[in-house]
């Protein structure tokens, strides 16, 4: 029976990849995460699982072979908050133990997929995987770039070096179920969706960088498309790389704004304008300590994942907000 780890388990990504596995009938599943923050626990209630361990008895025991045969780890340990200061903590977590994973995963025979980020390319007008469009703004970005850079060391810059499979995927402004427990970090859909039950109305920011009230745009992908391509390369382990994980499609917040009241407020908007005049959208002033550490515009190019031979077609915003909206508002 194949057995598959997944770290970060009871994380946003983690679980929903569980839950596609689930649904493959894949319940040989070793769960990975820090329960510390005891509430992420609501995310693996309903799945199945063979075996739930705490990152810090894990690693020590995969690298010693004490699980046996494991076909693949899905890495989605890691701390995402894009706010976080302290650099060694950052540095620790996403890139030493990453590094030692790889190693444990190669001396094991066993395939890695693992999550990188679109901040890696910080203030780059140019979303390629390639060095040179890669500028990330802050300490997490560079975390998640300094461990790409290593796989292309360790694996060549083709991948043709690596003993197994090993594919990181740069995902984009991701939203969707069971990210309830990220606060701050939740996607602006989630934030929007509790802003308007309580408020009546939802939040943007204001004009900065260039750009309008709430046109700031982001490649914003609906969490079933990443776990779609999390498991075509679960499905092709031949192929190996680095992959932009988005719609390759870049959508104002405006876009998000519209698909949430239109999902709870009766009989809908056709614009933002619309919605100012309503009362049902605000604009809030930019704030100071994103200034400079901020991506006005991301937009994945697909040219890699389309010639790995990933066809998946990706939701856009209308239509996977307006899902998210459905499954938030039967649970509320």
């Amino acid at each position: 029976m194949t057995r598959i780890v997944v770290t970060g388990a009871a994380g946003f990504i983690g679980s929903n990849i569980i839950k596609g596995l689930n649904a493959r009938g894949i319940i040989n599943i070793i769960a990975v995460d820090d329960l510390t923050q005891g509430d992420k626990f609501v995310n693996l209630r309903d799945l199945e699982i063979d075996d739930y361990l705490d990152a810090d008895e894990f690693y020590s025991v995969f690298a010693e072979g004490g699980f046996g045969k494991v076909e693949a780890v899905f890495h989605e340990g890691a701390c995402s908050d894009t706010m976080e200061q302290d650099g060694k903590y950052m540095m620790d977590n996403n890139y030493g133990v990453s590094c030692s994973l790889f190693e444990s995963c190669q001396e094991r025979g066993t395939r890695l997929l693992y999550a990188s980020s679109a901040a890696v390319y910080g203030g780059s007008d140019t979303f390629k995987e390639t060095p040179q469009y890669e500028l990330p703004l802050n300490v997490y970005g560079y975390s998640k770039l300094l461990f790409d850079q290593r796989m292309r060391r360790a694996c060549g810059r083709d991948f043709k070096r690596t003993k197994r499979q090993v594919a990181g995927f740069r995902y984009f402004n991701v939203y969707g179920p069971r990210e309830q427990h990220k606060g701050r970090m939740a996607s602006v859909a989630f934030h929007q969706f509790h802003q308007f039950r309580e408020q009546g109305k939802v939040k943007l920011f204001g004009e900065y960088g260039g750009y309008g009230p709430g046109e700031q745009s982001r490649d914003f992908v609906f969490i079933d498309d990443v776990v779609a391509v999390n498991l075509w390369f679960f499905d092709h382990p031949e192929k190996s790389g680095i992959f932009n994980l988005g719609t390759g499609r870049a959508q104002p917040f405006n876009d998000v704004a519209l698909a949430v009241v239109n999902a709870l407020h009766p009989g809908g908007v056709q614009d933002a304008p619309t919605a100012v005049d309503l009362g049902l959208l605000e604009y809030v002033p930019f704030p100071d300590a994103l200034r400079g550490k901020y991506q006005c515009y991301t937009q994945a190019d697909l040219t890699a994942l389309r010639a790995a031979g990933c066809e998946h077609e990706f939701a856009d915003v209308a239509t996977g907000v307006a899902r998210y909206m459905a499954t938030l508002s039967s649970a509320a």
